[in-house]
């Protein structure tokens, strides 16, 4: 039973941990919109801010609980490292899949627009993927490397890095499949067609598999020396 509850506890951890990320993503976009009368510059400074600000606060609330992953990548990134146990990848990734479509809704009815869309930006080509493959790279890396590390900074680390690769990258860091399947679901300066989020989720896969690749060699000494 007391197996069970853990279990429930760590599923609802990322489920309302990917509620609130993909509400603040999407709520943001839109308020941005609203706001910033055409400049898109503008936008993606308001939408960049809050996300990578609710990063930082979800990760330190839900983290101790559930590891906080809130994306699929990093969480197959823990269980191929033997670190989240295989028996609960799924359970983890349908709560994030699920906390991140019921965030969208959210977004949705607070700004009193149609609640079920289907997005219609275009975000593809080679430079996306490559984009979206150093995006996922990137994160994952941060999170081990912090892991390894020192595990209080990641919630700092991973807010930051976000914040930055919305800027860095071509197609502004999707960077987690779960978030990206729910951003096809709002037809919203957030989001991203439904033909092109494939792609996006394959790249994001390819660039975890790399940084769980290099990591073992590149952190090999830090993770001694604190062993040490």
């Amino acid at each position: 039973m007391n197996d069970d509850r853990a279990l429930a506890r760590r599923a609802l951890a990322e489920a309302l941990g990917s509620a609130f990320l993909l509400t603040a993503v999407i709520g943001s976009g839109i308020m941005a919109e609203r706001l910033a009368g055409g400049n898109g510059a503008l936008a993606l400074l308001c939408n960049t801010l809050p996300t990578g600000a609710i990063l930082i606060v979800l990760i330190l609330v839900f983290g101790p609980v559930s590891g906080a992953h809130l994306n699929p990548a990093v969480s197959l990134a823990f269980a191929l490292r033997r670190e989240l146990p295989w028996s609960m990848l799924a359970l983890y990734v349908a709560s994030q899949l699920v906390g991140a479509i019921a965030g969208v809704a959210l977004a949705h009815l607070m700004f009193e627009v149609p609640v079920w869309q289907i997005a219609t930006t275009a975000r593809s080509g080679a430079g996306q993927w490559l984009a979206e493959m150093i995006a996922a790279f990137g994160l994952v890396l941060t999170i081990l490397g912090c892991t390894v590390a020192r595990s209080s900074t990641t919630a700092y680390a991973v807010g930051l890095y976000i914040t930055a690769a919305y800027w860095f990258t071509a197609s502004t860091s999707f960077a987690n499949p779960a978030v990206t399947v729910a951003r096809s679901l709002s037809d919203s300066f957030a989001g991203i067609a439904p033909a092109n989020a494939p792609s996006f989720i394959v790249a994001q896969f390819a660039g975890m598999l790399v940084a769980v690749a290099i990591a073992p060699f590149l952190f090999q000494s830090t993770a001694r020396a604190r062993r040490g």
